[in-house]
């Protein structure tokens, strides 16, 4: 009997392919040629929002495919692995591969709905994010147990996002998503107290704040887009330049939370650094807990009584799904604290294609945490992560 037999795993970071209809169906007529939909480009399906192109669905659903992101991908939805858009086929797949719960996020509206602000008008970003929750509680209700859904928000509008997580939560959804580095898109940072509002409902409603990368521009990238500087050293090096660089951006948003009072006002509220990898987590809390006590922070904040990385034990999370290398010293440091993922159907998940150098989810975990004490595997595959989310 191997790890994913003894234990119910939670992948804490999967996302649903979103399906074609799922804004034209459920916003009001008069915004149906501007909402999010699929047309057909050279024989790519292509998401058209607000008359746009952005991006095929196959680029996110690349699952056992034949191929290497980000200019290989599935051309068409009848390409892409089923279960990454049809919920049915999401059990089964769960079934196969031993995973008993799947955390869920999206793709279209950006990891922390930053994509609707191109839109620019308010009553229709709204319409798309409330759209988009609508249709995951549907989604998800196929097996309510096992796939949890993450709450989009119009965070924008904290009034608004006040009341969807109140209306969400009340659907059953598991977490809020959050972009990590607000001052991106001209809002406040973080830590700034217009925010409370959202942090205290959250904690109120018991669900925690998701940070999941990609929520902020891309570090290093010109003018904000992703592939502005391929030419320059080409578009897989460069692809992999800011993948790797994303999870830098999870931890200016976890440091911000620490040191800007947002964990010490909301001690009850937990926080999930999501596709961030754990690797950085003990260097980046060890240099907060040195420099806070070299400069004296709490002659500033008096009222702060924890350290860095006692916040962090306190409340805040983070994900790995590849890792190997430096995986131990960040499970051994803060083995409450870290949560397993695959990051299915991605270019990056573990769910291995011909091209890719990934290994199955059961094989990974074998291989990298089979050596642990069982309490201890259990912890990372389990029961961190059913505490975190309310998995019963």
């Amino acid at each position: 009997m191997d790890l994913f037999d003894e234990f119910r795993v939670i992948d804490v970071d999967t996302h649903v392919t979103e399906p074609a209809d799922t804004w034209t169906s459920r916003v009001p007529a008069k915004y149906k040629d501007r909402v999010p939909r699929i047309e057909r480009m050279n024989g790519v399906d292509m998401w058209v929002v607000d008359g746009k192109p952005t991006l095929g669905p196959g680029l996110v659903t690349m699952a056992g495919y034949d191929g290497r992101p980000p200019d290989q991908f599935p051309p068409t939805y009848a390409d892409c692995d089923p279960a990454g858009y049809d919920a049915n086929a999401r059990v089964k797949h769960m079934d196969a591969n031993g995973i008993y719960a799947m955390v869920l996020y999206p793709n279209v509206g950006g990891f922390g709905s930053q994509s609707f602000l191109a839109m620019k008008e308010d009553d229709l970003m709204l319409s798309c994010v409330t759209a988009y929750n609508d249709f995951l509680t549907e989604w998800s209700s196929v097996a309510p147990d096992r796939l949890l859904p993450v709450t989009a928000l119009p965070f924008w509008d904290v009034d608004a996002s006040v009341k969807e997580i109140e209306r969400c939560a009340a659907m059953g959804h598991k977490s809020i998503l959050f972009p990590s580095q607000p001052q991106d898109f001209g809002f406040k940072p973080l830590a700034h107290k217009s925010w409370d509002k959202i942090w205290s409902v959250a904690q109120e409603a018991g669900l925690p704040i998701s940070f999941h990368i990609g929520s902020q521009e891309w570090l290093g990238a010109s003018d904000g887009h992703p592939f502005a500087d391929a030419a320059e050293m080409g578009l897989q090096a460069h692809f992999t330049r800011l993948s790797a660089l994303s999870f830098v951006g999870n931890s200016l948003g976890i440091s911000e939370i620490i040191c800007g009072g947002v964990c010490h006002r909301f001690p009850d509220l937990d926080f999930v650094s999501v596709e961030s990898g754990v690797s950085w987590v003990p260097g980046l809390l060890e240099a907060l807990d040195w420099q806070w006590e070299n400069v004296g922070v709490t002659r500033e904040h008096p009222e702060y009584d924890l350290k860095p990385s006692e916040y962090f034990r306190r409340q805040i999370y983070a994900c790995f799904w590849f890792e190997r290398e430096m995986l131990s010293p960040a499970i051994e440091l803060y083995p409450d604290n870290i949560l397993y993922e695959t990051d299915f159907p991605h270019p990056t998940s573990m769910s291995p294609g011909p091209a890719t150098p990934a290994v199955p989810p059961r094989q990974y975990a074998s291989e990298v945490l089979g050596k642990l004490p069982k309490e201890l595997a259990g912890k990372i595959l389990e029961h961190n992560a059913a505490r975190v989310y309310s998995v019963a």
